[in-house]
């Protein structure tokens, strides 16, 4: 006769209660930053054809567009080397902490970006200083959407978790959003030429107050509950002279969860490919290729960035009740069958059909990003969750 496995109860201690007042401070900071932090970065994609002639003035438009957006690909071959750095901090000694220091050094590398020299003052000195820039950029960013996901999952409750995550990626988009609202308030105030030669360091310089507000928010943040039960059976094991608790293992990583590690890949891969390819790179595809002016063009995607604002928190909260996987599942299906028709009607260079093309990658990108933030951080245990995500990071590259 086979022995059963005797199972221990749940008691008090497995389960997490959270104060409401703390959740909402932890979500509205978490996101807040995260929409600091994608304003800088997003702000480079909005003003590439303006960097273009900025930085590399002897090339000819299309050249000096591949080169601007090259340097943008830039900090995606950084990103795993900050991942992985932040990822080890960040399961050692904190997500609150990580999330301080990712935020300093975005809004500081940004702001830098606004104090280059043109090639014409400096010559080859400009575009290397501003690649600098970017790697640092990178190298935040690799910590940042990482920690901010995890900090946002360990705080939210689990029948509420898809809907609380969806408002980090809500941050996001709007940071997005207010980068390319500010980017054509300024171009329309101050004229095409003198945005050309001055106007396009503003957004850059006000990197700099964003990421102090950013700061503040987080900087009064507690950490979450989980860290801080792992953190607490660390220090009982070392009082009872046992073993410190669960470590930072890549070995385990690799062995144990690689199945994990395949499906973040391709969740990876999946979003990000659609989230740059459509909020990044189409309005520069939509004033150089189809010859729509800069600011009409990025109006375009402002107003599919906004429509996308509203369906997030839905679909976070739809996620809760029917799971994660169906969005996912539709997402992946979504991408496949409707890439193409979107790319079609888009070429069409009717304006009508664009936006509808551009609809249709919005809504792909909202099945995934609505759930991202809450599926990423459950494929992994507590001790290892950052150190594990940077590794999927790769595939963005």
């Amino acid at each position: 006769m086979l022995k059963r496995k005797k199972i221990k109860p749940i008691t008090l201690k497995d389960v997490t209660i959270i104060d409401d007042g703390k959740l909402k401070k932890a979500i509205t900071a978490a996101s807040l930053g995260n929409a600091m932090e994608w304003f800088d970065f997003g702000v480079y994609g909005f003003v590439a054809y303006a960097l273009g002639k900025v930085f590399f003035p002897d090339a000819n438009p299309s050249v000096q567009m591949i080169a601007a957006l090259g340097t943008f690909s830039v900090p995606f071959l950084i990103r795993p080397l900050g991942g992985l750095f932040f990822g080890m901090l960040g399961d050692k000694y904190g997500r609150q902490k990580i999330l301080a220091i990712t935020i300093v050094i975005m809004s500081i590398s940004t702001f830098c970006i606004g104090l280059i020299p043109s090639y014409a003052t400096i010559g080859i000195w400009a575009p290397i200083l501003l690649l600098l820039c970017k790697m640092a950029q990178g190298f935040s960013v690799g910590g940042e959407y990482t920690g901010a996901s995890i900090f946002v999952a360990e705080y939210s409750p689990d029948r509420k978790r898809g809907f609380m995550g969806s408002w980090l990626d809500f941050g996001s988009i709007a940071g997005f959003v207010m980068g390319a609202g500010v980017v054509v308030l300024i171009s329309s105030v101050v004229g095409e030429q003198n945005f050309l030669d001055w106007g396009w360091r503003i957004p850059f310089f006000l990197a700099l107050p964003l990421g102090i507000i950013g700061l503040y928010l987080r900087h009064a943040l507690e950490e979450t509950p989980a860290f801080q039960q792992h953190v607490d059976t660390m220090e009982q094991g070392d009082r009872e002279g046992l073993q410190d608790g669960p470590k930072v293992s890549f070995k385990e990583i690799a062995t144990k969860h690689w199945r994990s590690l395949l499906t973040c890949i391709g969740l990876v891969i999946s979003t990000n490919v659609t989230y740059y390819m459509l909020l990044t790179y189409m309005p520069s595809y939509l004033s150089h290729n189809l010859h729509y002016s800069e600011d009409h063009g990025v109006l375009i995607i402002i107003a599919i960035m906004v429509g996308m604002l509203f369906v997030q928190p839905v679909i976070g909260m739809l996620s809760d009740r029917f799971g994660r996987r169906p969005f996912i599942l539709i997402g992946s299906v979504a991408l496949f069958a409707l890439s193409i028709p979107a790319f079609i009607m888009i070429n069409s260079n009717v304006t009508s059909l664009i936006f509808a093309g551009l609809l249709l990658l919005a809504v792909v990108l909202n099945c995934f990003i609505g759930v991202m933030a809450s599926s990423l951080p459950a494929m992994f245990p507590t001790h290892i969750r950052f150190s594990a995500r940077p590794a999927p990071l790769t595939s963005r590259c």
